[in-house]
C-alpha cells in the first residue's frame, strides 16, 4: 500500500512521542503474562487437557480446569469459560438473567449500556420478547457526572429509595457507543465499596467487554460480585474463535451457570467439542495481544487529533480498555475511516463497507471487520452507528505492524474525503 508522506511524517513522530506510553504498556502487559502463567503452572496445565469430550461432557478436565485458571486470573472466587457463549451480550444475559428476580430493579449506574442490551433489558423491541421487563424486572439507569464520573449522591438515593429491590448495579466498564471515558477499575473498586456499605445484598455486576488486561488487575480483585465478557474480544488474545466467560463470587457465578445450563446441572456440564486448546492458547496470548491493540489505539489518536478530530481517549492519556473514538463530523468522513481501515484488513481487504440495519441496533451501523475470526474485536476493527456526531470507534489490532497499516489506509481515505 502508499501512503502519503504527510502521513508518513506524522507517524513518524508519532511514535518518537509514545515511546514512552509504548513502555508503560509493555510493563503492563509483562505483569498481566505473569499472572497468566502462574495460574497455568498452579493448575499443572499439560496436553491431555486439551482433548475433546462430547454429549454431556461430564468430567471435562481440560474444561474444569479452565475455569479455575480464569477465576485465579481475574481475581475471582469462581468462574467458567465456555465455547456455547456465541457472544458478549449473549454472556451478559445469563448473568442478568441469572442474578435478577421478578420485582427486582436492575440499576444501571453509568448510563446506558450498549445498544444491544436494550432489547434485553426490555427498554427497546416489542413487549412480550422475552426481555427482562417481561419477567417484571425493573429497570433505572442513573448517568455519569459532567467529569465522567459515578454520580454518587444519585446512586445513594436510588439504593436507599428501592432497598431491598436493587438485585443488580451494573456498570458497564467501556464507552461502548457513548461519548464518554472508560471507567478504571479503581473507580470501579471505589463503587463496589460504596454500594455494599449501604445495599449489601446488591450485586455489582461489570460488563468488562474491552478492558481486559488492559490495568494489571480486573474489577472482581477489587470487589465486583461478576464480571462478563467474551472470548473475541480482549480474552480470546485473537486465537479463540467463538466463546465467553462469567468470572465472580462463587454466589454469582452458580447462579449464573443455571442459566447457562440448567438449574442443578450448571457449569458441571457442556462438552468442550475440542476448543478447550484454543481457549486455553487464547488466554495465553491475551496480555501480548491486548498490548498490541492497546498500541495501535494510541496511534490512532495521535494521528488523527493531528488531522483535526476530536479523540477519546488522548494519545497521552493511560486508557482503560483498547477502544479509541474519533469524531469524524460527517457520515463521509465515519464511512472513510472506516473504509480506510478495511482496506488495511489482512481479510477482505477488497470489500467496501456500507452502513447497514444490524440487528440489535437502533441506528445503521458501518463495520470495518477484515478479521479471521467473525466479529473479533480484538483483531483490527472500526465502526460506528450513522448519527451525529458521527463518532468512529476504533478497536484491536492482533500486531502493533499490521494494524498501523490500516491506521495509515484510514488516514489517508480521511484526508482524501476532506480535501
Amino acid at each position: 500500500m502508499q501512503y502519503s508522506e504527510k502521513i508518513l511524517a506524522l507517524a513518524a513522530q508519532a511514535e518518537k512521542d509514545l515511546a514512552p506510553h509504548f513502555e508503560r504498556i509493555d510493563r503492563i502487559a509483562f505483569d498481566n503474562m505473569q499472572r497468566v502463567m502462574d495460574a497455568f503452572r498452579d493448575f499443572r496445565v499439560s496436553d491431555s487437557m486439551f482433548g475433546s469430550t462430547s454429549g454431556y461432557g461430564y468430567d471435562d478436565r481440560g474444561r474444569d480446569t479452565l475455569d479455575a485458571i480464569w477465576a485465579q486470573v481475574m481475581g475471582a472466587e469462581s468462574a467458567f469459560v465456555r465455547q456455547q457463549i456465541v457472544s458478549g451480550t449473549h454472556a451478559l444475559t445469563i448473568g442478568l438473567f441469572g442474578l435478577l428476580r421478578p420485582g427486582d430493579l436492575m440499576l444501571s449506574v453509568a448510563g446506558k449500556p450498549y445498544d444491544t442490551l436494550e432489547e434485553v433489558i426490555g427498554i427497546a423491541g416489542e413487549a412480550g420478547n422475552g426481555s427482562l421487563a417481561d419477567y417484571g424486572v425493573d429497570y433505572a439507569q442513573i448517568e455519569l457526572n459532567d467529569k465522567g464520573q459515578f454520580d454518587y449522591d444519585a446512586i445513594g438515593q436510588a439504593l436507599r429509595d428501592n432497598a431491598p429491590r436493587v438485585k443488580v448495579v451494573f456498570v458497564q466498564r467501556s464507552k461502548g457507543y457513548l461519548n464518554r471515558r472508560t471507567l478504571t477499575v479503581r473507580e470501579i473498586g471505589e463503587l463496589c465499596t460504596f454500594v455494599k456499605d449501604i445495599s449489601p445484598d446488591s450485586y455489582v455486576g461489570v460488563d468488562n467487554c474491552y478492558g481486559e488486561f488492559v490495568e494489571d488487575i480486573e474489577p472482581t480483585a477489587v470487589g465486583a460480585d461478576m464480571i462478563i465478557g467474551s472470548l473475541i474480544k480482549n480474552p480470546g488474545g485473537g486465537i479463540a474463535e467463538t466463546g465467553g466467560y462469567i468470572a465472580g463470587t462463587k454466589k454469582a457465578v452458580e447462579l449464573a451457570s443455571y442459566r447457562l445450563t440448567s438449574v442443578g446441572c450448571g457449569a458441571e456440564v457442556g462438552a468442550s467439542m475440542g476448543q478447550n486448546k484454543s481457549m486455553y492458547k487464547g488466554l495465553f496470548y491475551a496480555p501480548h495481544t491486548v498490548a498490541q491493540a492497546l498500541k495501535s489505539a494510541h496511534l490512532v489518536a495521535y494521528l488523527f487529533e493531528q488531522l483535526g478530530c476530536a479523540v477519546e481517549p488522548r494519545w497521552c492519556d493511560v486508557r482503560s480498555d483498547i477502544i479509541q473514538t474519533v469524531i469524524t463530523g460527517s457520515a463521509e468522513g465515519l464511512c472513510a475511516f472506516c473504509r480506510g481501515i478495511q482496506a488495511g484488513s489482512p481479510v477482505d481487504s477488497f470489500v467496501t463497507p456500507e452502513p447497514w440495519d444490524m440487528p440489535g441496533y437502533t441506528s445503521k451501523v458501518i463495520m470495518a471487520a477484515g478479521a479471521f475470526t467473525q466479529g473479533s474485536s480484538i483483531e483490527i476493527s472500526a465502526d460506528g452507528p450513522l448519527r451525529p456526531p458521527y463518532t468512529a470507534y476504533y478497536q484491536g489490532g492482533l500486531t502493533y505492524e499490521s494494524a498501523k497499516i490500516g491506521i495509515l489506509a484510514a488516514a489517508d481515505r480521511f484526508i482524501e474525503e476532506n480535501q
